[in-house]
């Protein structure tokens, strides 16, 4: 039962976020709530020239499922392009809301919060990491792309 999505491996993970606080001078930064359980995700984000991420600072005020998100995020996330988040974050999405399969490369630790996906009250705040680094990544796109860039 509840005992599934809090498994000793995700309370692990949630006891030791990587990255935690903010960065000075950011390219993006994004924070994301969720309104059933007041999670709380703000991430920043710096780019380097080829548009990966080379700067990740996350502040997390979040549930355990939340943490242990932002965990692997954090792990990970360091060379990440936009495209990986995005592909990450709508697998990561897929598996919790439609059980698909998980993340593959970089993010794959997001199968052991699989059996959340029985539990859809939990699928936002697991979620928020993800989201406000997505978020966060195209915001700062935005901003250091060169002038008259599509």
């Amino acid at each position: 039962m509840i005992d599934d999505i809090y498994s000793a491996k995700v309370l692990a993970l949630a006891a030791n976020l990587p990255h935690l606080g903010r960065l000075e001078a950011p390219d993006g930064s994004a924070e994301k709530t969720s309104r059933l359980c007041g999670s709380r995700v703000t991430v920043d984000v710096g780019l380097d020239a080829s548009g990966r991420i080379d700067r990740f600072a996350q502040d997390v005020k979040a549930c355990a499922l939340g943490q242990a998100s932002a965990a692997i995020l954090g792990t990970a996330i360091l060379g990440a392009s936009e495209s990986d988040l995005e592909l990450a974050t709508r697998a990561f999405r897929s598996m919790l809301k439609q059980g698909g399969s998980p993340p593959e490369g970089r993010f794959s630790d997001l199968a052991m919060l699989a059996p959340v996906k029985d539990y859809p009250a939990r699928h936002a705040s697991t979620l928020l990491a993800f989201e406000a680094a997505l978020e966060a990544v195209r915001k700062a796109g935005t901003r250091t792309s060169p002038a008259g860039a599509a």
